[in-house]
């Protein structure tokens, strides 16, 4: 049933994308941007990080006990719709279309030379400064982004659903969430968002991973271990390093290096492999990820059907 669930709800992301009117996430978005506007004001670090904590749980806890709620209320009143619940609440949380969509936003502008439109396009979807960016230094940016938040819009929510059904992944989608609006090192979030930041980090360790070895097991294998093995370490994120390193090895394409954000030149590394990318190079990121969620898909439906028959087999 699971494995039911999960490929009907990445059918009807593909088929709907995401909802233009009464997302959820819309509205918990705005919800915590007010909080933060009240509660994060000028005072001690210490000041900071308790409010932080406090306007985490007010928007994390009521929303997933209410998940949590209808589900067990489903369960006992009908197994269909808890069913049609739970696909609904998946499909909510996974960004799988709308991230392709706007990475190919990108590519399309750079395949037809409008740098302009590409780095306004780019910067929708990242938090650098793509004002100046060429072409290769554009085309990396969205092979980073869509490697990144493959796991972040896709692997991560369909691992917590694994783990804890709907109100695990609506838990997982708010905390990411919260993680995109608080969880940046300036004077403003450093200590209010760190709380976010912490509980994000710990939310993805596992599902990174699996994205990781995913990237490596269906594109270059070696080089994305290489790559993963290597790098991933140098990077300042302890989850999007091992996802991007191995999904730039798994493309032999070099990303990272230098980039600006907020008006300061951050030095980073460059990984993965030797050639720069090119923007037809996004289309294949889009395919790497693509490839990495049919292979999950395929793994649950071969595990839905094979346990079955290994729990018949022990029976007799």
């Amino acid at each position: 049933m699971i494995a039911v669930t999960t490929i009907l709800a990445l059918l009807l992301d593909q088929w709907l994308g995401e909802p233009r009117r009464w997302h959820p996430l819309v509205g918990f978005g705005r919800a915590a941007y007010y909080l933060e506007k009240i509660f994060n004001r000028s005072g001690s670090a210490h000041r900071q990080f308790i409010n932080g904590i406090f306007c985490l749980l007010i928007l994390l806890v009521p929303a997933v006990a209410l998940i949590a709620f209808i589900q067990h209320k489903l369960v006992v009143y009908s197994l269909t719709i808890t069913v049609l619940f739970d696909i609904v609440v998946l499909y909510w949380a996974i960004g799988l279309k709308s991230l392709t969509q706007h990475v190919q936003q990108v590519e399309a502008n750079l395949s037809t030379g409008q740098l302009s439109s590409a780095r306004q396009a780019l910067a929708l979807i990242v938090s650098r400064d793509t004002s100046q960016l060429e072409a290769t230094d554009i085309a990396a940016g969205a092979i980073e982004t869509t490697l990144e938040n493959g796991c972040d819009a896709v692997f991560g929510a369909l691992f917590w659903y694994l783990i804890a059904g709907a109100p695990g992944v609506i838990a997982y989608r708010l905390i990411n969430t919260l993680d995109a609006m608080w969880g940046y090192r300036t004077k403003r979030y450093e200590w209010f968002g760190k709380s976010a930041a912490v509980l994000d980090d710990i939310a993805n360790y596992v599902p990174a991973r699996l994205t990781a070895l995913s990237y490596a097991l269906c594109g270059n294998t070696k080089l994305a271990i290489i790559s993963w093995r290597r790098f991933a370490a140098k990077l300042d994120s302890p989850n999007a390093g091992p996802v991007m390193c191995a999904g730039a090895g798994s493309l032999n394409l070099k990303l990272g290096g230098d980039a600006v954000y907020q008006g300061q030149l951050k030095t980073k590394i460059e990984f993965g492999g030797d050639r720069p990318p090119h923007h037809s190079d996004i289309s294949a990121s889009i395919g790497l990820l693509n490839r990495a969620v049919c292979a999950v898909c395929l793994l649950l439906v071969v595990i839905s059907i094979g346990l079955p028959i290994i729990n018949s087999g022990l029976a007799q």
